[in-house]
């Protein structure tokens, strides 16, 4: 009976041992997130959104400093822990916590955008502004003040950043001079659009508006006279962008192993735009949407279509609480502001929200990808919305583990997105009996040669081996591309150095697995099951996914 009891209690012992580490990585995740919520810098990124507490910023060095300590503490419960005999998907968490922490550190000091990027305080002060205004009108009291505090924040902010930035290249503060154009005049219409649809007073509005005009127009000009002293550098190098390959985004490729992976896809999306343009020679081009309300119905009509198509085909399971992906005319607001990021994908605490993509009336004129959405509108669906990342981001908002509901990974995010366009076209979404419809089939297809191409510009940017107009003349010509389209790529490739990459490498990590989970299943491979898991676990980098679905860690970098 003793040996029983004694049994009992040594198993008892080691089981908790065992789950209180376990416990340790939650409470550190939940401190972390909550502490990353309130800190992480604004992005001009829309996947990258996160629901974040109201209240003021601050990017004094002063706040820098504490930032640098509080990271520090974290850093160390994460290296106290011992998860190397825990089950995989908890070493899983475990790994994702790690590179969480590892992207502060690129934000702090591998990428210190906040010490040599002007455009970095722009997007503290008017992406921050914008990302308040993407939300829907009406905005209640809660809204309202946290957009007029977004305002009223701008001028110490930018205090912050003309103290802050030390010397920063040449081709970030022409960019930053560029986008503060008639910046005084934007900032007056749009607060005269906005305050109808809050609960402020037009004079206090305006108030905090003329302000912050004021701040904007110095820090403008500070640029503009600091600009022919400075360097013209804007790379980082080599060894800063294999930390952030290998720590961040946990990818086992060498730059030059992705250039080679880039070109090869390039090779392969030309030849097949050329055989799908050669097929429909002789077929009458797309029209275009005659207005936006027409676009906006067609869009509502085929997103349903899509959803439709994805359950018939068993290729994944759009639960039915899933709202839609819709599009909206883009406010008076949010034009006159500049508004550049057209998605709002609503977020962990708006599930029963549609996805919204706002736009402006449609014309042959327009952008790249409004041009091709106008056409038709399921190229960009299947990214943006149905399968894309409308439903990969409120998949994974719902996770049952909420270290995996706030992580997120351009590599997979962006990966799920590319892989979703042709997966949809291999499994016949774009046969239509309409003639027309090969046309849509050649612009997925120039789709995969711009995310081909955007490796390329990605790696050489950060290498130092392209300027910044090298990168948008290179981009215009070989997709080819509108000018502003090519240089806004360009501009956020060169100053977020791995984020171009993102679509064609993870993309190609995802049919690498695709195939592995073929082989090893056999015929009890299920794709509406591997695309299950993928969508649901979408915010995680691919080298863990494959790992917890198929025992193989051969993809994941050593730990640091």
């Amino acid at each position: 009976m003793k040996r029983i009891v004694l049994s009992l209690w040594i198993c008892a012992a080691t089981s908790l041992a065992q789950s209180a580490p376990d416990a340790t990585l939650d409470r550190l995740a939940d401190d972390f997130w909550k502490w990353r919520a309130q800190f992480a810098p604004f992005t001009s990124d829309d996947v990258n959104r996160m629901e974040r507490p109201g209240g003021l910023r601050d990017w004094s060095r002063a706040a820098i400093d504490r930032r640098r300590a509080d990271l520090a503490q974290f850093d160390a419960r994460w290296k106290k822990i011992d998860a190397a005999r825990w089950p995989v998907a908890r070493q899983v968490d475990y790994r994702l916590m790690g590179s969480a922490l590892a992207r502060v550190h690129w934000e702090l000091e591998g990428n210190p955008r906040w010490r040599r990027d002007p455009t970095f305080y722009i997007e503290q002060t008017l992406t921050a502004l914008s990302e308040a205004l993407t939300v829907p009108a009406p905005y209640d009291e809660v809204r309202s003040r946290e957009i007029l505090t977004r305002i009223e924040n701008i001028p110490a902010i930018l205090h912050d950043g003309e103290a802050n930035l030390d010397q920063p290249p040449a081709p970030f503060a022409t960019v930053a001079i560029g986008e503060l154009d008639r910046i005084r005049d934007r900032l007056r219409k749009m607060a005269a659009a906005l305050q109808p649809h809050t609960t402020l007073e037009l004079p206090q509005l305006k108030s905090a508006t003329e302000t912050a005009a004021t701040a904007l127009e110095h820090f403008r000009a500070d640029l503009q006279k600091r600009l022919p002293s400075l360097p013209q550098q804007t790379a980082l190098g080599r060894d800063a962008f294999v930390w952030l390959l290998r720590n961040v985004a946990l990818m086992p490729f060498t730059p030059e192993e992705m250039l080679a992976m880039g070109r090869q896809e390039w090779n392969r999306a030309v030849a097949f735009e050329t055989y799908e343009k050669n097929r429909n020679k002789d077929v009458p081009p797309l029209p275009f949407a005659k207005d936006i309300d027409s676009w906006i119905k067609q869009t509502a009509t085929k997103e349903l279509q899509v959803r439709d198509f994805l359950e018939a085909r068993g290729i994944l399971t759009v639960p039915p609480w899933i709202q839609h992906y819709t599009l909206r005319p883009t406010p008076d607001y949010l034009s006159a502001l500049g508004f550049t990021e057209q998605d709002d994908f609503t977020s962990p605490s708006r599930l029963k929200e549609n996805c919204i993509r706002y736009v402006t009336e449609p014309s042959p004129n327009a952008g790249y990808f409004f041009r091709a959405t106008a056409q038709d509108p399921r190229p960009l669906t299947v990214h943006e919305g149905i399968p894309g990342h409308y439903l990969q981001l409120c998949l994974s908002w719902k996770h049952e583990d909420p270290i995996r509901r706030h992580y997120y990974d351009s590599g997979a995010n962006e990966g799920i997105g590319f892989y979703a366009e042709e997966m949809m076209l291999q499994a016949g979404l774009f046969d239509d009996p309409a003639a027309a419809a090969g046309h849509t089939r050649e612009i997925i297809y120039n789709f995969m040669r711009l995310r081909a191409l955007r490796v390329e510009v990605d790696v050489r940017l950060a290498l130092g081996e392209f300027t910044l107009e090298q990168a948008a003349n290179y981009l215009r010509e070989k997709v080819p591309m509108d000018e502003q389209t090519a240089r806004e790529e360009a501009i956020g490739f060169s100053s977020g150095p791995g984020g171009g990459l993102t679509y064609q490498i993870g993309k190609l990590q995802i049919t690498k697995m695709l195939a592995e989970a073929k082989m090893k299943q056999r015929d009890k491979f299920d794709l509406r099951a591997f695309h299950d898991f993928v969508w649901r676990n979408g915010n995680v980098p691919i080298s863990l996914q494959r790992w917890e679905l198929l025992g193989d860690a051969s993809d994941l970098p050593p730990l640091p």
